[in-house]
């Protein structure tokens, strides 16, 4: 991470903004505005990410962009100015602003064998975090336009040129985003550093069936299965406080599938609420987690997590745990079931249940325990939730 260009005298700068207790730094993720543009108050200059959402920073009062100080693609601690906004001509002690450095393996290019020139200005796109070669204008724009970065390796062009042709392998291949990045690497260390084990089981959903229905008619809120069982598991949680990392409160994270990937809002403090409140708080996190909207508390501390699968016909898969968690629920797809009854064979409705722990923490038996008790209350979700409030 290298800032560009120094500090104007009389400028304001603008930092990244503190985004919760849990972010320590953001991802410069897009620059809508570039230095020399006019702007007014309140006008997007740019968006940054954290590893959970995107955020918009915009001017502070009218003036031009004077320097920007990141590239897109670096990651910024929190309270670093990453933009000077101000009046044009504004310098630092009497010296002009420092362009950026040029980029490493920069060279003359023969204008003989150079991509035609666009009469359009060329995009900024995202830019490998370190020295690549020269890219061409033509490039730049092709990168900008379909979002992909660009590469650090030399490419076919005279003196390793980046040129056009060389980015259109990239445009057709999957995007790796500083999200997924991010993602990837905390589940790759929850991975390392846990012993994890699964263990799959089923409860008869004839009840949590019939309890929706109920609920469909009497309740203002569209309670759902997964709510139904997000609550039965707050209420198995009670019973066995270890699956709950021994925390005395319960915050419920639950995984929400998102254009940019996995996310986790949180509702905490899930075991003060009913039914129908723990229903519309998560619909509510739901909403802003997919909208891009929510805030980074709103995504932190969980003390348990529910992974629900079933809406796409999953039966059963092994969800990872998010350490410092020590366990995690993966909810399948209802399925008919033969169940023997006596001396009778029936087809019941059942729903797939996964538990994965830590067995650093948990052992099989206590994770076995808490899936019976789990399967208990799932199976008389009617006691627990007589009443639509």
């Amino acid at each position: 991470m290298e800032a560009h260009g120094e500090f104007p005298l009389n400028a304001d700068p603008v930092e990244v903004p503190k985004l919760g207790n849990t972010v320590e730094e953001c991802l410069i993720a897009r620059w809508a505005k570039r230095k020399g543009d006019t702007v007014a108050a309140g006008d997007l200059v740019c968006e940054i990410e954290t590893d959970k959402a995107t955020f918009e920073v915009t001017a502070p009062v009218d003036g031009t962009i004077l320097e920007v100080l990141f590239d897109e693609g670096a990651y910024v601690p929190v309270f670093t100015t990453i933009f000077t906004i101000g009046e044009k001509g504004e310098v630092s002690g009497g010296a002009p602003i420092s362009p950026p450095p040029a980029a490493a393996g920069s060279a003359a290019v023969d204008p003989a064998v150079a991509e035609p020139a666009s009469a359009e200005p060329a995009a900024t796109a995202r830019v490998a975090p370190i020295g690549a070669a020269a890219v061409s204008p033509r490039a730049r724009r092709f990168a900008a336009e379909h979002d992909i970065s660009i590469p650090a390796t030399p490419g076919s062009g005279p003196n390793g040129r980046i040129l056009e042709a060389d980015l259109h392998a990239a445009a057709a291949a999957p995007r790796a985003t500083g999200l997924r990045d991010k993602i990837a690497r905390r589940l790759r260390e929850s991975l390392a550093t846990t012993a994890q084990y699964t263990l799959h089981s089923s409860a008869d959903a004839t009840a949590l069936l019939a309890v929706r229905a109920r609920l469909k008619l009497t309740s203002n809120i569209n309670i759902n299965i997964n709510d139904l069982i997000c609550y039965a598991t707050i209420q198995a949680l009670r019973e066995a406080p270890a699956v709950n990392g021994n925390h005395r409160a319960f915050h419920l994270g639950f995984a929400c599938d998102t254009p940019r990937g996995l996310l986790v809002p949180v509702v905490h403090d899930a075991h003060t609420l009913t039914v129908t409140a723990l229903a519309a708080q998560m619909k509510e996190l739901a909403t802003r987690t997919i909208d891009g909207t929510i805030a980074p508390d709103d995504l932190a501390g969980a003390t348990f997590t529910i992974s629900n699968l079933g809406n796409l016909g999953i039966e059963a898969f092994t969800p990872i745990l998010m350490p410092p968690q020590v366990a995690i629920l993966g909810v399948g797809a209802i399925q008919l079931k033969a169940v023997r009854r006596q001396t009778q064979i029936l087809f019941t409705d059942a729903i797939s249940l996964s538990l994965t722990c830590d067995h650093q923490v948990i052992d099989g038996a206590p994770g076995a325990r808490f899936l019976q008790t789990l399967a208990r209350h799932i199976e008389n979700i009617e006691s627990l939730c007589p009443n639509p409030s």
